[in-house]
């Protein structure tokens, strides 16, 4: 009687870390993971003339890309450049 005590214990002690462990990966890591892939193919299919949307709330198109950085058109000749990794998502994918 006193072995299945203790073994009921010790089974509760690895259960309950266990669990949270799953609970955090299902509901903190992988959901993470999965955004940071979609901003990745994002931002590897940018092309020249895409309507985007910069994290600070700023709307424009691309006029030119390079390694690092993208330039904007966000008004009748008003040019601004960007990091890529500062673009939030493609208007046009939005519209449809």
């Amino acid at each position: 009687m006193i072995l299945l005590q203790s073994f009921g214990s010790g089974f509760a002690q690895l259960f309950f870390p266990i669990a949270i462990i799953v609970v955090a990966y299902f509901f903190i890591y992988r959901p993470e993971q999965q955004r940071r892939n979609k901003q990745s193919t994002f931002i590897s299919n940018l092309k020249k003339g895409d309507q985007v949307v910069t994290a600070g709330g700023l709307h424009g198109k691309i006029l030119l890309i390079q390694e690092n950085t993208v330039t904007l058109e966000v008004d009748r000749g008003t040019k601004l450049k960007f990091d890529k990794n500062s673009l939030s998502f493609e208007m046009s994918s939005t519209k449809k």
